[in-house]
């Protein structure tokens, strides 16, 4: 006689299903559940975690959905869809800020330039006109573009900050070629 009690369609009483009465042979469900088990054990066996994160995902989801937690957990398949756009995303998004960082070393590369310029024609580091302008550009810009121009405007601030006193150490250690040391 087993063990499990059902309640003769399937179940066994804690939402999931189990085992019929008598039957001795597991429901689709079960051999499923059986299955990915054995594939997350495979996987860390051989020292693959991401398998072993997948079925632990997936196993986690099924548990709460079982337990008729179902606030936003989805069917396994579902989760592993996510899981996919989210790591497609966040690749996206790791390649974005690579070039970002990319295209503020070119641009600190110009600005180097500029402070070197200003440095020889004594120049002041600090152009507030300039800024100004630069500042009211990106603000457009940045809503055209559908992002907060405020946060632009605090961006191009650091940044600004930075290249002044870039200038200013450039300044500081750049020799006056009218200086003779008389």
């Amino acid at each position: 006689m087993s063990t499990s009690k059902t309640d003769g369609t399937g179940h066994d009483g804690h939402g999931g299903e189990g085992r019929a009465a008598g039957a001795g042979q597991r429901t689709p469900r079960a051999e499923r559940d059986a299955s990915e088990l054995r594939d997350a054990r495979d996987a860390r066996d051989a020292g693959d975690a991401s398998d072993v994160r997948d079925a632990r995902d997936v196993g986690d989801a099924r548990d709460a959905r079982d337990m008729g937690d179902v606030r936003g957990v989805s069917d396994p398949g579902d989760v592993r869809d996510a899981q996919a756009e989210l790591d497609r995303l966040r690749q996206s998004i790791d390649n974005i800020d690579a070039a970002v960082v990319h295209m503020l070393a070119e641009r600190f590369k110009c600005t180097q330039q500029v402070g070197h310029l200003k440095a020889e024609h004594h120049l002041p580091p600090a152009d507030p006109d300039r800024e100004s302008r630069q500042i009211a550009r990106l603000r457009q810009l940045a809503e055209s573009a559908h992002l907060d121009p405020a946060f632009a405007e605090k961006l191009l601030n650091f940044i600004i900050a930075e290249v002044i006193r870039h200038h200013e150490t450039i300044a500081a250690t750049t020799p006056d070629p009218e200086d003779t040391g008389d």
